[in-house]
């Protein structure tokens, strides 16, 4: 018999979460479901645990595949499914016993599903290295429209308050919203936000849930905690905001700003070569202190700031002996 339900969890290296994760979908109020555990080439004792998993009950079922990536690994679970309905897990995070339940129970029976995406609030939780919980936090999205969704998406979340709105562990989404567009597989992180912006704008049917569905986890050796890795990634992700919808590239000015003014102040040469080819104009730089309004001034600067010590332009290059030049330069002013 055909699940209506599909879930798949992903899993690279996570062996030792994964039990937990799938006992949270053999926990759900709602039963008929598939659990699809997609190993993405691990090489620890991912098997081995999914193994014993398929045991305890007949509808958790394993694949394997040759390390391709978390987009890849999501796109071939939905391969494998049979489900209408497709909610995406990492292996390392885990969902509420009635998130699938009460999500399904805000569609219609008896209309046309074709397109929905419902998604809900989701707690973070924080692990030390010892794997003890330092910090919870709850996210609560809200009902926000289209343009809402979009505009918080091309936002990075370490400069808004508000949480990320499309998290996949949150969702639970129509088979035909992924019949149409897949993961895109060049962005191994910010994959959820450059697919939920995707859809979004292929007239994908956003529905708020108000539930904590999801509980999703971060750890010190999440690769998403360091920052040159996810820099390269964001400019990535706007790049291909840029190629494919540039009719909203004036929304990522938040973002794109920031990117800029890093890349100046540390002289990234190649990532400012980038940032340079999508930025719309006006720019703000200096941490917002000063107002470009022309590409080829922003390449001047970038260009001077190259010459001056970089102690002229930045509080943080400053010590004693450089403040003390500054404070004599503007008591001259």
């Amino acid at each position: 018999m055909t699940p209506f339900v599909s879930i798949i969890i992903n899993c690279f290296n996570q062996g030792c979460y994964l039990e937990r994760s799938v006992k949270s979908v053999l926990s759900q109020t709602f039963t008929d479901f598939e659990c699809l555990i997609v190993d993405d080439g691990s090489s620890d004792n991912t098997r081995e645990i999914a193994e014993v998993l398929m045991k305890l009950d007949s509808r958790v079922k394993y694949f394997h595949q040759e390390n391709r990536g978390l987009p890849a690994a999501r796109n071939w679970g939905f391969q494998k499914s049979q489900g209408e309905w497709i909610q995406f897990l990492d292996a390392d995070d885990w969902i509420h016993e009635d998130k699938i339940k009460f999500q399904l129970s805000h569609i219609s029976q008896d209309k046309d599903n074709q397109k929905v995406v419902l998604y809900s609030d989701y707690e973070r939780i924080t692990f030390n290295s010892d794997n003890q919980i330092i910090a919870q936090q709850k996210n609560i999205i809200g009902k926000l429209k289209t343009d809402e969704l979009i505009q918080r998406l091309l936002i990075p979340d370490f400069l808004i308050k508000s949480p990320h709105p499309a998290l996949q562990q949150a969702i639970l989404m129509h088979k035909s919203v992924l019949q149409r567009n897949k993961f895109t597989e060049l962005l191994k992180a910010l994959g959820d936000r450059y697919f939920a912006i995707d859809i979004l704008r292929q007239d994908a049917n956003f529905i708020y849930t108000p539930i904590i569905g999801a509980y999703y986890t971060k750890h010190q050796s999440n690769r998403t905690n360091n920052w040159n890795y996810m820099k390269q990634y964001y400019i990535s992700f706007y790049e291909l905001v840029f190629k494919n919808y540039p009719d909203i590239i004036e929304l990522c000015h938040i973002g794109l700003n920031f990117l800029l003014d890093e890349s100046i102040r540390e002289k990234e040469k190649d990532n400012f070569g980038r940032l340079i080819k999508i930025l719309p104009v006006p720019v703000k730089i200096l941490e917002n202190k000063i107002t470009i309004n022309h590409i080829i001034l922003i390449k001047l600067f970038y260009y001077l700031r190259l010459l001056i010590p970089s102690f002229v332009f930045y509080k943080k290059y400053r010590g004693p002996r450089s403040q003390k030049i500054i404070n004599s330069f503007n008591n001259l002013l």
